[in-house]
């Protein structure tokens, strides 16, 4: 941030010139009170932002955005994941390997197990997982396909992680939390949805499983077409699922798991507010809204719930209060 360093980012001119104004905000918020604690807090958060950025230089992840396509040769064979799209690269197919974790050993840490056994057999399970996209796609309900549009969060959005993070501020507003559990919340939310994209990119390029749309185009129907674009990486497990459920779960390991609430994210886009009657059920809606635009099967969205999960009870297994 060009304010707390002083230099230049990546970010946009627009985004500089946001985050400029959030810190005059703050400054001038805390004008009346004394000045030399003013001070004190200011140098101190620089310290932590100065550390916390001098250590994600460890493993190269201040630089992921200049290398999101390095070269890489996919596994070939029955099953492997083959890319969807003309000249189709993959994305960051070494992310879950190189990339520091926080909470967990190793994105490995959380594995999910394989997905079931690939197969072109009609009464195999592989089949009948390909088969109930196929015709959840074909039959989508109207309300469905705004669950699909809602959680999209592709390139150039919000982003998965970050739909997240803002129902974390939805809900420590919701909740009236003070600076301190909102710290908190931050942090726990903020390693869960790191960890938990490094774990699902580890399963990703580990099992390196053939997306829906290719499957069904070769098995089942030629023709057929997703309802929004398949991403440019292996199907299984699925990212939404398993972030959206680390996210879920640490925030319902502090504010309990009956708290409703309204998720207005996406207010501004045209989509009417979203209300749960628990904050997982949303982890539960942003999971399957990938069947239902037909990008990943049943067992990719589950199996990245329990990874979500996994990663959640770890970073909950930290020492936060000593």
């Amino acid at each position: 941030m060009r304010g707390l360093w002083g230099g230049t980012t990546n970010r946009a001119a627009e985004n500089i010139a946001d985050i400029d104004a959030l810190e005059a905000t703050l400054a001038a918020d805390q004008a009346g009170g004394p000045q030399g604690l003013a001070k004190q807090a200011q140098k101190f958060g620089r310290e932590v932002g100065a550390a916390v950025f001098a250590a994600s230089m460890d493993d190269g992840g201040h630089e992921g955005y200049r290398t999101n396509f390095p070269p890489y040769t996919p596994p070939q064979g029955p099953g492997q994941w083959v890319p969807t799209a003309p000249g189709q690269a993959a994305l960051q197919p070494y992310w879950g390997t190189t990339v520091q974790t926080f909470a967990l050993s190793s994105g490995a840490e959380c594995d999910p197990g394989g997905p079931p056994e690939y197969s072109e057999d009609p009464a195999s399970e592989f089949y009948e997982e390909a088969n109930e996209v196929y015709e959840s796609v074909n039959t989508l309900t109207p309300d469905q396909r705004t669950i699909a549009h809602f959680w999209a969060d592709g390139p150039g959005t919000i982003s998965g992680p970050g739909h997240s993070l803002a129902i974390v501020n939805q809900v420590l507003l919701q909740q009236g939390a003070n600076l301190a559990v909102a710290a908190e919340t931050y942090a726990r939310v903020g390693i869960a949805n790191a960890d938990a994209v490094t774990a699902v990119w580890w399963a990703k390029y580990h099992y390196n499983l053939i997306r829906p749309v290719t499957y069904i185009n070769n098995v089942i129907d030629a023709s057929w077409t997703t309802v929004l674009p398949t991403p440019p990486f292996p199907e299984y497990t699925s990212a939404h699922s398993g972030q959206s459920a680390a996210a879920a779960t640490s925030l319902e390991y502090l504010f309990g798991n009956h708290v409703a609430f309204v998720d207005h994210t996406h207010d501004g886009d045209g989509f009417a507010p979203r209300p749960f009657d628990r904050i997982y059920a949303a982890a539960e809606e942003a999971g399957v809204s990938r069947i239902y635009a037909g990008i990943h099967f049943r067992s990719a969205n589950l199996e990245g719930q329990a990874q979500g999960r996994c990663v959640a009870a770890k970073v909950h297994g930290l020492n936060w209060r000593r």
